[in-house]
């Protein structure tokens, strides 16, 4: 050993030995009994996991804290006890030198270094604090007790406890790299100052679909009562909603001054179709599922929807345009013409829908990206290659996913946009015709290395033509919507304004309510 790493070492024990004797002639208190019992609940992590089985009984932040707490306790723990406390084996502290007050029954005979319980107590502490720093602080201390206990009831000493809470916090923080932390869901965008006023919803024609979201739910009432102005039409079953809103607006020709719609993902891009159609602003009132393009823009609720229009608050939002041709083997006679379709976040050929269905159904309980990683295995296990070409270049892939606008963080799995407006497309690829892709990207992703892997493909482009060699169908934004043997995916040349009101002005503001 090194004269100088001697001297350290030599340094440490006796700072531990000193904490230790510290520790050890403190007259009998009431700390001693809760020490022991904090130390013992603490034990293979049963109190980490009791409170992280509280924390995922709430949506939002408070689940994907408790996710990420037991994934960072899963590596913190491997790591301190089945690494490194076999490969740097230390003695613990003599049980017969401390008071009887201090110690716990059946003491631990592992390795001394580094403390597991401070490992998972940091890890814990850390990553629910990377997606809640409110709970992550409310947890701290409990943290920091469990850690000290190890060293007050003499199973540990205090370098122990140092190492191993310093392994938990950077496993915990080494969780970004496979799930990175989105501290809000919403994306920038640039305000814009043209979007019309409509008082009391005043030239708004706004279709509310009562298919989406809760079924027991019928938003249709509380719209007329939030827009007493607006036209709101019932969405009629079985028939498109784009349909219906173009009727709606083209009989009140130079009245309508913006088009709403309340709904999910797909109702908001029948309406986003009609409102870049006629270059109008669009309302979104978030009424189904998931909402994710109205979490991307930053519209939460009726209120944030009323707020903002009743301002004229907007910001500009790319649409993301598909051309459909028609060929592969379409009679010539029938007259055939190539259809546009809209979308607002994602496009995909291949077997990406189900890779979302699996995702949406099970992101609720694990959060969007462990539930994004789980989908992926479960369809890559069953899925049939895709002959695609790009650029004059036939592939063979799993599937393709386009994006309006890039999606963080790249070379993973796509997760979310840090821009509504960026004027690109993001296109990624895992391809089929590298031998063991399946298991390689896999790995990969297991590794947080998929953007290094071969069978990963990104690139972010303005436009893209995609011809299959065999008529694929197409997802829009999570659904079905077509089949073609050809695809050319673009950004429109103008973004549409869609009203999102503006936190700073509103910030201390008194705001009607509405019910």
């Amino acid at each position: 050993m090194l004269p100088w790493i001697r001297r350290a070492a030599d340094d440490v024990n006796d700072a531990d030995l000193a904490v230790s004797r510290a520790i050890s002639s403190m007259p009998p208190s009431g700390i001693d009994t809760a020490m022991k019992g904090l130390s013992v609940a603490a034990d293979h992590s049963l109190l980490w996991f009791a409170i992280a089985v509280l924390l995922a009984g709430r949506r939002g932040a408070s689940r994907k804290a408790s996710m990420r707490g037991v994934i960072a306790i899963a590596g913190a723990s491997a790591t301190a006890n089945a690494l490194l406390k076999p490969l740097l084996p230390r003695r613990r502290p003599a049980a017969a030198e401390l008071p009887a007050y201090h110690t716990i029954d059946n003491p631990p005979t592992s390795s001394s270094f580094p403390s597991g319980h401070a490992a998972s107590a940091a890890a814990f502490a850390t990553a629910v604090a990377l997606e809640s720093p409110k709970l992550g602080l409310a947890i701290a201390p409990l943290a920091a007790s469990v850690a000290y206990s190890r060293v007050h009831v003499g199973v540990h000493w205090a370098s122990d406890v140092v190492a191993g809470a310093a392994l938990g916090t950077g496993v915990a923080l080494a969780t970004r790299r496979w799930w990175p932390v989105r501290r809000t869901d919403e994306a920038r965008a640039r305000p814009l100052d043209a979007a019309p006023e409509l008082p009391r919803g005043k030239g708004l024609v706004l279709v509310c679909n009562q298919r989406s979201g809760d079924p027991d739910y019928d938003p249709a009432d509380d719209l007329e009562a939030a827009f007493p102005a607006a036209v709101v039409v019932r969405a009629v079953p079985d028939r498109d909603l784009d349909e219906q809103l173009d009727e709606a607006a083209t009989a009140r020709d130079g009245w309508v001054r913006a088009i709403g719609v309340a709904g999910g993902d797909g109702s908001v891009a029948a309406a986003a179709a009609v409102a870049g159609r006629g270059h109008l602003p669009l309302v979104v009132v978030p009424t189904g599922t998931l909402n994710h393009f109205a979490r991307d823009v930053g519209v939460y609720d009726l209120q944030e929807a009323v707020d903002a229009t009743g301002a004229g608050e907007a910001v500009a939002v790319d649409l993301g345009l598909i051309d459909v041709h028609p060929g592969h083997g379409a009679d010539p006679k029938s007259g055939a013409v190539m259809r546009t379709r809209c979308f607002l976040n994602t496009a995909s050929l291949g077997s990406y829908p189900d890779l979302v269905r699996l995702r949406e159904k099970w992101q609720g309980r694990w959060g969007k990206w462990p539930a994004f990683a789980a989908a992926l295995v479960t369809v890559l296990r069953d899925a049939e290659p895709v002959e695609i070409k790009v650029d004059g270049r036939w592939l063979s892939v799993w599937f393709l996913f386009v994006g309006n606008g890039p999606y963080h963080p790249r070379g993973m799995v796509p997760a979310w946009r840090p821009s509504l407006d960026s004027g690109l497309l993001d296109v990624r690829w895992l391809r089929a015709d590298i031998r063991f892709s399946r298991l390689r990207a896999v790995l990969a992703l297991g590794l947080g290395a998929l953007g290094h892997s071969r069978v990963y493909h990104q690139r972010e482009v303005a436009e893209l033509d995609v011809e299959l060699a065999v008529p694929g169908i197409l997802a829009t934004d999570g659904e079905v919507v077509e089949e073609a043997g050809r695809y050319t995916f673009r950004v429109a040349k103008d973004p549409i304004p869609v009203y999102r009101r503006r936190e700073e002005r509103w910030t201390g503001r008194d705001r009607p309510f509405v019910g």
